[in-house]
Formats: C-alpha cells, structure tokens, sequence
C-alpha cells in the first residue's frame, strides 16, 4: 500500500462524497455537517460528559454520562448511534457519487473496481488501527475493526446499487435483514439452544471463533465479526434509499424532509416490536438494531437538511463541517499522533489554573480543541485523506 502521505491531496476529498463539479454545486451541507456531529464523539465529546460526571458526583450528569457507554450486551445507549450512523452517511452519499463517477463516463466495471478498493482499503486501515504498524504474531493480531465493517458493509451496499434495479435494491435489503433474523433464530453454537442469543451461545460468535483469524475482541465473540457485517449492509442500503430520495425524488425539500422523518418514525416503531423476539443488539448488530439505529440516523438527517440545506441555517453547521470534512483522517491520527501530550504541551497551564476536580474537565475540552484546530488547518488548506 502506498503510504499514506500520499493520499493526501490538494483538492476537496470526502471519504464518502466524489468531487465532481456538477456534484460539488450540489453537494448537501448538511450531509458534511452530520458526519461531523458524529464523529466529534469519537474525538473526545463523548470523554467529556464522563469527566463531568466524575467531577461533579451529580445524578444527572452520570445518566447522561452513562449514554456514552455501550451494554454489556442487550440494550442501546445512545453510543451505539455513533458507528451505524457514519455507515448510513456513508450509504447517503452513494447515489450521489456514484452518478457522479457514471456522468463522468466511467464505466460500471471501472465504478465497481473503485467501490472495491476503497472498500478493501478501509479494511487494511481498520487492521493498522488495531494493531499499530508492528509486526505481531497472526494469533496476537485483531483482524476485525470498525473500518474493516464500514468498508465491507460500504463495499456490499454499493455494489448492489450499482448493479441492482431499485425494486431489487428493496427485495436485498429486507432479504438480509430477515434472513439474519432467522439464521440467528434457528441455529446456536454447539451445545446451545436453538435460538441462543446469549454471547457463548450464538451462532454468529461461534462462526467467528471458528473462522476469524487472530484474538477477538471479546476472546470468545467480536462485535465486528464475519456474520454480523450482513445485516450492517442493509444500514449501508437505508443511507443509499434516503440519499436515493434526496437526489432523484420529486417531492419539495419540505416534503422530503417529512418523508425522511415518517420513515425514521415507521423504523423506530418496527424496531421496537421486532425487539420484543430479536433484541435490539449492537455486538449481533441485530435487524431490531438496524431499525432502531436506522430510523435515529432518519430523523437526524431530516432534522439537519431541514435546517441547513432546506432553511439556508449553515453557519453554525461550520464547526461540525471541519470535522466531518476529514473524519477518516482524525479516526486513524491516534495511532501516528498522542493528541494528550499535544494537549498537554498547549494547555497544562490552563488545567493547573482551574480548581480540582474539573481541571480534567477542561483539559478533554482543550483537546477537542487542538484535534479541530488540526483540522481546521487541513480544512484551510484543502488538504483531505482520499480514502
């Protein structure tokens, strides 16, 4: 693989988005803007509440400080948003970039050798995150990542976009969907009820442990598994159908914005029925989890083109748009740069000068603040990971 300095290039790059001139005048602010909100809990918002509520001892802030953590296995924290959400962003942008790349005069072959090198790209990324640039034993090494499913679930989702009609696209999605659904339903690792869904006992976690090279995250189950990444395709494909409907739909903005939010609405409530037989799951990334997940990441993009693209509100969205701008590129940067030291070396200062205990308090908000300085400078200079 290349290194990846040189995938840093001096033009405007999405992981997510082409960067066609006919696309660009078009492209959703909205859509940069929510990657953004996103990922800004994963580069430290989410450690922020924690510290608050370590700090302060209050019953409020340790419920909401107690969102940002995962179950330990049934259940949904709003935590678990976070990676689904990035993968239907990710579905969103599809019609976009794919038509993009067609009007451009690249041939399907051409598209589909892109969709799977960015996909197979993002796997590596995912393993070097893991890992680190060591060279370790294959049974030391985790192989399954959170990359790793966005690019296989990304790489799946397009290609049958790419190639199936829409009526097939739908008949896909809930045929995964189900189908996980009933696998999970009537088979269990070996000396297990059928049906077991407990972590030992699933048939998911027992493929992985017969098939997934290396350590697993959880020794005897990954949350990141073989069998799991099936129904993360169909999050893919509901971000493509609601791309789909953004782009090609002939309804007023307004009236999309409803649309987004009725089928938000719809997901939320099938989720929760569909929970009372499949839990709603993040490890087993189960279909109720799609749904629930699914129709969150609905209303949230309703909510954001509304008030951003549909309303002309955007210069608020500037800060979480720095972010989402380059939010493969701060993913990865932990394992080349220890952003605490770097927080540390600015703004030590600054924590010694506020009183104990929420001195910690203020260091997680300086470096947020020196992971978006970076970024703003990139941003500024136009320099993005292309991915």
């Amino acid at each position: 693989m290349a290194p990846l300095e040189n995938r840093l290039q001096q033009k405007q790059i999405s992981p997510d988005i082409s960067q066609n001139s006919d696309f660009m005048s078009k492209r959703l602010y909205s859509l940069d803007a929510l990657r953004g909100f996103d990922m800004l809990w994963i580069i430290g918002a989410d450690e922020l509440f924690h510290e608050l509520a370590h700090a302060s001892g209050s019953p409020f802030w340790n419920t909401v400080a107690e969102q940002f953590t995962h179950p330990s296995w049934n259940g949904f924290h709003f935590y678990d948003l976070i990676f689904p959400l990035f993968l239907f962003i990710a579905g969103v942008a599809t019609p976009f970039s794919i038509a993009s790349r067609l009007k451009k005069g690249k041939t399907k072959g051409q598209v589909l050798g892109h969709i799977v090198r960015r996909g197979l790209l993002l796997v590596l990324l995912g393993i070097i995150y893991n890992n680190g640039l060591q060279i370790e034993p294959i049974a030391r090494m985790r192989f399954a990542s959170v990359l790793g499913r966005i690019g296989l679930a990304y790489m799946f989702a397009n290609i049958i976009f790419l190639f199936a009609r829409r009526r097939w696209q739908i008949i896909w999605f809930f045929t995964l969907l189900i189908g996980y659904w009933l696998l999970l339903k009537f088979t269990s690792a070996p000396g297990f009820p059928r049906g077991d869904l407990t972590m030992q006992g699933n048939f998911a976690s027992y493929v992985d442990r017969l098939f997934l090279p290396g350590r697993l995250y959880e020794k005897i189950h990954d949350p990141e598994g073989i069998l799991s990444t099936i129904p993360a395709i169909c999050t893919g494909l509901l971000g493509i159908f609601a791309g789909f409907w953004l782009k090609e739909g002939k309804a007023t903005p307004q009236r999309k914005t409803w649309g987004l939010a009725v089928a938000g609405v719809i997901a939320l409530v099938i989720a929760q029925i569909w929970n009372l037989d499949f839990p709603i799951n993040k490890n087993l990334w189960t279909s109720s989890f799609v749904l629930r997940t699914g129709g969150i990441s609905l209303l949230l993009l309703a909510l954001f083109y509304y008030i951003i693209d549909v309303k002309g509100f955007k210069k608020w969205a500037f800060f979480f748009k720095v972010i989402g701008m380059n939010s493969i590129l701060i993913y990865i940067s932990g394992v080349f740069i220890d952003w605490r030291y770097a927080a540390k070396g600015f703004f030590q200062w600054l924590g010694q000068l506020t009183t104990s205990p929420y001195d910690l308090v203020v260091m997680v908000a300086c470096l947020i603040m020196v992971k978006w300085v970076f970024l703003y400078f990139l941003y500024r200079k136009k320099v993005f990971l292309k991915v």
